[in-house]
């Protein structure tokens, strides 16, 4: 089947001038796609003229007259921008024009209007922010909620698992993915009581719960899925960012110190290339709001062209594997079989 996504152009650091080569690179890898643009129509139709002539006939730009500023509240963003770019491109999923929606922009009315648009799902109660962050083994590890939800109940990070056990086999193609719960140490005694009673109800789903992980574990590749509340799972975020930007920092620095080290600099290169490739946060970027009525993914604000085209990719897999009908079938199938536990007892 074919995909359309639907890109709020304007979003982000960048607008335009990342997300609208971005799309082209993504075209020309994915013959099956179509992109809905939407922004300001002069700016989006002298950028495509940029691409390569044939990816022409796959876009649709669609006109918006505002764009949601990063630092504009969520009520701003909700009640007052009606005809921003992101709104605007949201509703292309809501009215079954779009299949996804890719944005940039600012994450909390990002996740507002998108809810407010494209409601839960049935069985859901909060929709979560995954992303998946990179480990030693290569391949990623999907940790949630990254933000949107900071207390959260037992039930509810049950829920998280379950939608990020469906997005895991959907569009990371793992048949089986283990799935554990951040702590301050894998002994079931540890934890708060929101944490203890979330791990009894894991042991008692049919999910692959692996048990209680920490922190290190997110790198180290252990699980499949890190699950834990929005608090918690934004401060992990925003310190491995940080550390990582550190290190960058620190390892320029020593090498660039002396004519002696940079001879070193140029020596290591190879590694030190190598060694970029594999803790590239651009090939990690797209973080999914799960639990929605639709596919609606976040792109980092100051994302390049790499990273945007990531971000596409995601979005195209999980539509093309339709991972929020399997979402909703497996919170149906959930449903059905708790009232049917409620109706013998």
């Amino acid at each position: 089947m074919s995909v359309t996504l639907a890109v709020d152009a304007m979003g982000g650091d960048h607008g335009v001038s990342v997300t609208i080569p971005a799309c082209c690179d993504f075209l020309q890898e994915h013959p099956d796609a179509m992109v809905i643009a939407v922004g300001d129509p002069i700016l989006l139709n002298e950028a495509i003229k940029q691409c390569n002539a044939e990816m022409l006939t796959r876009f649709e730009i669609i006109g918006a007259t505002e764009i949601v500023l990063m630092d504009d509240p969520i009520e701003v963003a909700l009640r007052r921008k009606k005809d921003s770019s992101m709104r605007v491109a949201i509703t292309q999923v809501q009215e079954g024009k779009a299949d996804a929606v890719i944005s940039a922009g600012n994450t909390g009315a990002l996740m507002a209007i998108s809810r407010y648009l494209l409601k839960t799902l049935d069985g859901i109660d909060r929709p979560a922010i995954a992303a998946v962050m990179p480990n030693q083994l290569g391949r990623g590890t999907i940790v949630l909620d990254l933000g949107a939800n900071a207390d959260c109940e037992a039930i509810h990070l049950l829920q998280f698992a379950q939608m990020a056990d469906v997005m895991a086999r959907a569009v990371d193609g793992i048949a089986n993915p283990t799935i554990g719960l951040l702590n301050i140490g894998e002994e079931v005694i540890k934890g708060n009581q929101v944490v203890k009673e979330a791990g009894e109800l894991l042991r008692q789903s049919s999910l692959n719960f692996y048990g209680n992980v920490e922190g290190n574990d997110i790198f180290k590749g252990t699980t499949n899925i890190v699950v834990c509340d929005g608090f918690v799972g934004n401060v992990a975020l925003k310190t491995s960012e940080g550390l990582a930007y550190m290190i960058s920092g620190l390892i320029k620095e020593e090498f660039s110190r002396n004519w002696i080290s940079r001879l070193m600099a140029l020596a290591a290169m190879p590694v030190l290339l190598r060694f970029k490739k594999r803790v590239d946060h651009r090939n990690y970027n797209g973080a999914v709001l799960l639990g929605l009525r639709g596919l609606v993914l976040k792109s980092h604000g100051s994302a390049d062209k790499k990273a945007f085209t990531t971000a596409l990719r995601r979005a195209y897999e999980g539509a093309k594997n339709n991972m929020v009908g399997k979402v909703a079938d497996a919170f149906m199938v959930t449903h059905a079989t708790n009232s049917h536990n409620e109706t013998v007892a």
